[in-house]
């Protein structure tokens, strides 16, 4: 999708989600919503959810799409590559990222955002994958990023 298409859906997404998570103060409530807007909405998202830092284990936590890896081994793959490097990381090709952990060999690329409690320490991350290659942009980035926030608003 061309980069000023994403903004336009991604401003009217934001705007959705923005009254959605207003009906309810629970984040796990907030965070399922934001997950399955964004990955009913986008049509090249194959992958969407988050994985929470949990006794130093990174652990599957609400998604849509196919089964996930429950625990991501430590150190290894993009998500804790971002964690690690507390920055959002966009993989154009996932087969060409050192460590990679392939939970389903069809994803081929991917947008992994650092996920921040109120207090803004990073407790995970929201894991995006597509089939496709180099789906996601900085567009992809900022909106993901801001979307993000509403979760403790």
């Amino acid at each position: 999708m061309e980069d000023s298409k994403k903004d336009g859906r991604y401003g009217r997404l934001y705007k959705q989600l923005s009254e959605l998570v207003k009906k309810s103060d629970n984040a796990s409530a907030r965070m399922a919503t934001i997950i399955a807007v964004l990955h009913h909405k986008m049509d090249y998202f194959f992958w969407t959810g988050f994985y929470l830092i949990a006794d130093g284990k990174m652990t599957v936590n609400m998604y849509q799409g196919p089964v996930a890896c429950q625990i991501l081994e430590k150190d290894k793959g993009v998500c804790w590559a971002s964690y690690n490097q507390q920055k959002t990381l966009l993989v154009e090709d996932v087969h060409q990222f050192p460590d990679h952990i392939a939970c389903d060999s069809r994803s081929n690329s991917e947008i992994v955002v650092p996920f921040k409690n109120k207090a803004g320490e990073i407790i995970g991350v929201l894991d995006i994958d597509s089939k496709d290659l180099a789906s996601f942009s900085e567009v992809d980035a900022r909106w993901l990023e801001k979307i993000l926030e509403l979760v403790w608003e």
